[in-house]
Formats: C-alpha cells, sequence, structure tokens
C-alpha cells in the first residue's frame, strides 16, 4: 500500500482546507468534552480525590486509541511516521511546567480545553479561568528572557518515549496498553470504594 498520510504532507489538501478540519474537529472535540461532563470543575477536580476519575478514563482512551491507530496504520503502510510532528522534548523545563500546570489545575479545577468548554457554556468559573490563564501567558512573555537558558536545558530533541529508554516500538505500544488495561482496572476499583465509604457500605 502507498503511502497516503499525513494528508496535508502528501498534497491531499492545501493549508486553507488544513485550518477548517481543524475548525470543525475542535468545535467536535469541545462538543464531546461537554457531553463527558468535562464542562464542570466539580467533576474533574473529583478526580484528585478518588471519587469519580472519568477525566482519567477518557483522556487514556484517547492516547491508546491515537497510539494504535498510528502504529497499525504506519504497519500497513498508510502512514508514514517519519512525517508526523514531533515536539522537542525538554525534560527538566517541561516537568516543572507540568507541575505548574497540575497546581492550577487543582486549584481551578479546569485545563485550557476544558475551561473553554465551561465558558462556551456560560460557566463564570470557566471565564475566571481563562482570564488567569490569559494573564500567565502574558506575564510568562514579560518574564521569558530571563527563563530562556532554563527553557532550552536538558533537550533531547524530537524523541519518543521509546527512543528515550531504548524500546523497540512495538514493546512500547504493548507496555502502554497493558498499562491502560491496569489503570483501568484500579480506577474502577479506586471509584467503587470511594463510593462505598460514601454511602457508608462495609
Amino acid at each position: 500500500m502507498d503511502m497516503n498520510a499525513p494528508f496535508f504532507d502528501f498534497g491531499l489538501f492545501g493549508e486553507g482546507t488544513s485550518f477548517i478540519v481543524a475548525f470543525f474537529v475542535g468545535i467536535g472535540f469541545g462538543f464531546f468534552l461537554e457531553r463527558a461532563g468535562f464542562g464542570s470543575a466539580r467533576k474533574l477536580a473529583a478526580q484528585f480525590y478518588f471519587t469519580d476519575l472519568t477525566v482519567f478514563k477518557v483522556m487514556f482512551t484517547a492516547v491508546v486509541t491515537a497510539l494504535l491507530g498510528l502504529f497499525w496504520l504506519s504497519w500497513i503502510g498508510f502512514l508514514d511516521l517519519s512525517r508526523v510532528n514531533l515536539l522537542p522534548s525538554y525534560p527538566l523545563p517541561q516537568a516543572v511546567g507540568g507541575l505548574i500546570f497540575g497546581i492550577g489545575f487543582v486549584a481551578g479545577g479546569y485545563c485550557p480545553g476544558t475551561a473553554c468548554v465551561a465558558s462556551s457554556t456560560g460557566k463564570l468559573d470557566g471565564f475566571v479561568h481563562l482570564l488567569g490563564m490569559t494573564t500567565g501567558i502574558l506575564l510568562f512573555g514579560e518574564v521569558f528572557p530571563y527563563l530562556i537558558n532554563f527553557y532550552d536545558s536538558t533537550a533531547l530533541g524530537e524523541v519518543t518515549l521509546g527512543d528515550a529508554i531504548g524500546v523497540p516500538s512495538n514493546i512500547m505500544v504493548f507496555v502502554i496498553v497493558v498499562f491502560a488495561v491496569l489503570g483501568f482496572v484500579a480506577a474502577g476499583r479506586i471509584e467503587d470504594r470511594s463510593a462505598k465509604k460514601l454511602t457508608g457500605e462495609p
């Protein structure tokens, strides 16, 4: 089978069409986030209290679905993985950024995407979170010249997790899928235990 994807790289559509596709994909993504209840800060924050792990399960499902889709489409020769854009890895600054992001998530109950979803349905806390996020972006832009050395530290380039730890991609895919299955089982048991505590069941 001849390589056909990524569609943009192989000239199946141009830049204008790609923006239109991205626009409708974004609308669909936001719609399904709202339908899954991710426009509620209470539901999102509940994962940190181990009472509702829907966020974990939905996001892990999305990751595994994308992972398996990319792997099998590449394996049958439809997708050229070498043309799939990877963001460069900077473990230390990304870890610090992830920690700051996590603190904001716990404190506000929203991530950037879900804050947009909440705002689109008129939730005031969603607008407040968006305002805080925008303020943080502007402040980061102002102090960036002082952080640039840290920002560019521990650069690994465009690498996958398998590349970084020296594990073949097919083995890495299998390991992640196994972790996903175990994570789903563990999440179900944690939710059941939390529900029993709330209802006073033994």
